[in-house]
C-alpha cells in the first residue's frame, strides 16, 4: 500500500487584512471550489459578518475590491483549515464558528442534548482526513453555563448522523476531561475518564486502528489518559465539536493552540511497536512517563530504594534511572536471551532471570544484581521465574512438567524443586504475599482464567479474583499487603498474547477464606488503567517499595 507523504498543519495566520474583522463562520466556508465562487463567499462573508464591511465595499473600486477579496481568501485558506459544519442530531439552535488570525483562536458556539448514548445533538467543525492524526487543542469556555456536562473538544467519526461510530476528547464544563467512544453505529456510548481535570491540553492520537487520550498540564508532562481499539474506516470526519448539553442553549467554547497534525494512511506491515514504560499512582490514578521509544521492551521492575526500574529488551535486561538519563544494560554473562520473567531478591542484590540461551528452552539463573556470572537454580525446562520469598530463601515459578503448567518452588540454591498446583490447564504466575504466608497465582482450572491464591505449602487453593467479564493474569501484591494489582483481557481472549485492549485492575487482599462457591470475599476490583498491551505490560512484580506506584509498559503500532 502506498504511503502519503507526511503532512502537518498548524493552524495560523502571518497577516491581518485592513482594520475589517474577517473572521470566518465555518457554515460558509466549505471546501475551495473554483476561484470565482470563492470569491462569491468572501463577498457574502465582508457582508455577513460586519455591516460596515459593505460600506467599505461601495466605497472602492470594483478591481480594488476582487483584489482585496483575493487576500482576503487566501489568509482564509492559510488560517481556516476545516472544510465544513454542520448540526449533528437534534439541535434547536444554529451553530457557528469564528477564527482570530491576530490570536490564533476558533471560538465556536453551539446547542445540541448531549454526545452520550445511543445518539447524539452537538455542534460540528470537520474536515476529513484518512489514516493516522494527532489532534491537541487547549479550551476554554466563555461564562459559566448553564450545564455542568457541556462539552468541547475533538471528535474523529465515521459519518455525520446522529448514531454513527465516533471517538473524542473532550472537557466538560465542571472540568471533567473523557474519551467517549461507541463502537458500532446504534450502539451505546463509552468512556474513560481523566483523573486530570480541566484547564489542561487534550491531545487525541490515531495510530491505525488504536485511539489514545493524552494531556498536558502546567509542568509540559504528557501524561497518558488511555488507549482503546476501534474499527473506524475511510475518509473519517475529525474536527472541534461543541455540545451545550441542553439543545435550548448555546454555550461558546474558544479553542487555541490547535494542531491537526495528519501523518495519513499508514500500512500494517510497515508499522513498529512503540512502547513506553510507565508508572501509576494507585491512590490518584496520575499516570506518568518513564521511556517511550520505538523499540520493544517489557516488564518493569522496581530497585528496593525506588530510584530504578529494571526491563528486558531484545534478551538482555536493563536499568533505567527514574530520573532519566539512558537506560543501562545489565551483565548478564552468557545468558543473552532473557525473557520478561525477572526480578530482584528483597534484599536487592541479588537478581533472577528466565534465560533461554542454552538450547531454547527458559531456565532461571541467580546473578549479582549489579551483574556477573548467572547460576542455574532449575535444571529442568522450561521454567520461568515469577516471584522470591521475603526470607529469601525460596522462589516460585510456573514450569512445564508432564505436558502441564503448575507453580512449584525451588530452594534459591537449587536442589529439588516442589509441585505446587496439580489442577488441569495452566497455572501461571506465582508470587509470594508479603508475609510469606500465602501465594498469589493465576489459573484457568474452571475454564475462566483467575487469580487464585494458596497457602506457601500449596494448601487451601482457593479463588480471589470475581467471575466476571475479564480474564485475569499475573496478580501482584503491593509490599504493605493492602492491594493486588492485575492483568485483565476481554474474557474471550486466549492466553496472555500481546497488543489487545487490556486494563490493569486493583482490589483489596481478600480477608477470610471463602464467601461460598469457592471465591474468597473481597472487594470487587476496580480499573486502575485502560492500555492496549499484554504479553510484557505487568507479567513479574512491579510495586514501588512504599506500595504508591505500579510501573508497567504500554504499547503502540505506529508509523516509523
Amino acid at each position: 500500500m502506498r504511503t502519503p507523504a507526511r503532512q502537518h498543519s498548524i493552524f495560523s495566520c502571518p497577516f491581518h487584512i485592513v482594520s475589517v474583522d474577517y473572521s470566518c463562520p465555518a457554515n460558509v466556508l466549505l471546501k475551495p471550489k473554483r476561484q470565482s465562487e470563492q470569491g462569491e463567499q468572501a463577498i457574502k462573508h465582508i457582508v455577513s459578518v460586519d455591516p460596515s464591511a459593505m460600506t467599505l465595499a461601495q466605497s472602492i473600486p470594483i478591481v480594488l475590491l476582487f483584489s482585496l477579496l483575493g487576500i482576503v481568501q487566501l489568509a482564509i485558506s492559510m488560517s481556516w483549515q476545516f472544510e465544513g459544519s454542520t448540526n449533528i442530531g437534534k439541535c434547536a439552535l444554529k451553530g457557528s464558528a469564528q477564527y482570530d488570525s491576530a490570536l490564533n483562536t476558533y471560538r465556536i458556539t453551539g446547542s445540541g442534548e448531549n454526545i452520550w448514548g445511543t445518539e447524539d445533538a452537538f455542534y460540528f467543525v470537520w474536515r476529513r482526513a484518512e489514516g493516522d492524526l494527532s489532534l491537541r487543542t487547549d479550551i476554554q469556555w466563555e461564562g459559566k453555563g448553564k450545564q455542568p456536562h457541556r462539552k468541547a473538544g475533538w471528535m474523529i467519526r465515521a459519518g455525520l448522523e446522529l448514531d454513527d461510530p465516533y471517538v473524542d476528547a473532550v472537557a466538560h464544563g465542571d472540568g471533567l476531561i473523557a474519551m467517549q467512544y461507541r463502537k458500532a453505529k446504534g450502539e451505546t456510548t463509552y468512556e474513560l475518564q481523566s483523573p486530570f481535570r480541566a484547564p489542561a491540553s487534550l491531545l487525541l492520537e490515531r495510530t491505525g486502528d488504536q485511539f489514545t487520550l493524552a494531556v498536558i498540564q502546567n509542568d509540559d508532562q504528557l501524561r497518558p489518559i488511555g488507549s482503546i481499539t476501534l474499527d473506524l474506516q475511510g475518509n473519517l470526519y475529525a474536527g472541534l465539536v461543541v455540545c451545550s448539553h441542553d439543545s435550548t442553549v448555546e454555550e461558546t467554547a474558544v479553542f487555541s493552540n490547535v494542531a491537526f497534525d495528519h501523518t495519513g494512511l499508514v500500512s500494517n506491515d510497515q508499522r513498529v511497536v512503540e512502547s513506553t514504560l510507565e508508572i501509576i499512582n494507585v491512590e490518584s490514578g496520575f499516570r506518568s512517563i518513564v521511556r517511550r521509544a520505538k523499540e520493544h521492551f517489557e516488564a518493569p521492575n522496581w530497585s528496593r530504594d525506588g530510584k530504578i526500574l529494571y526491563y528486558n529488551s531484545g534478551g538482555k535486561i536493563f536499568a533505567l534511572p527514574l530520573t532519566g538519563g539512558s537506560p543501562a544494560v545489565i551483565n548478564t554473562g552468557f545468558a543473552n536471551k532473557c525473557n520478561n520473567d525477572h526480578g530482584l531478591s528483597p534484599d536487592g542484590k541479588e537478581l533472577a532471570i528466565s534465560d533461554q540461551s542454552k538450547d531454547g528452552k527458559s531456565r532461571i539463573y541467580v546473578l549479582p544484581a549489579a551483574g556477573g556470572e548467572p547460576r542455574l537454580v532449575t535444571l529442568v525446562a522450561p521454567s520461568y521465574w515469577h516471584g522470591w520469598s521475603p526470607d529469601g530463601k525460596t522462589l516460585t515459578y510456573c514450569a512445564e512438567r508432564y505436558d502441564e503448567f503448575d507453580v512449584y518452588t525451588i530452594p534459591v540454591e537449587g536442589g529439588k524443586e516442589k509441585r505446587l498446583t496439580i489442577a488441569p490447564g495452566l497455572n501461571d504466575g506465582p508470587e509470594y504475599s508479603p508475609d510469606s504466608q500465602y501465594i498469589y497465582f493465576n489459573s484457568v482450572r474452571t475454564g475462566q482464567m483467575k487469580i487464585w491464591r494458596m497457602k506457601a505449602d500449596g494448601s487451601e487453593q482457593i479463588q480471589v479474583s470475581p467471575n466476571d467479564a475479564y480474564g485475569d493474569w499475573f496478580a501482584h501484591p503491593s509490599p504493605d499487603g493492602n492491594w493486588i494489582v492485575f492483568l485483565s483481557f476481554a474474557k474471550s481472549v486466549e492466553g496472555h498474547p500481546a497488543n489487545k485492549d487490556v486494563v490493569l485492575r486493583i482490589m483489596p487482599v481478600p480477608q477470610g477464606s471463602s464467601s461460598g462457591g469457592g471465591v474468597a470475599s473481597g472487594s470487587e476490583p476496580r480499573i486502575l488503567a485502560t492500555l492496549f498491551g499484554g504479553q510484557g505490560t505487568i507479567n513479574v512484580p512491579s510495586w514501588s517499595p512504599d506500595s504508591k506506584d505500579v510501573a508497567f509498559v504500554s504499547y503502540r503500532l505506529v508509523a516509523p
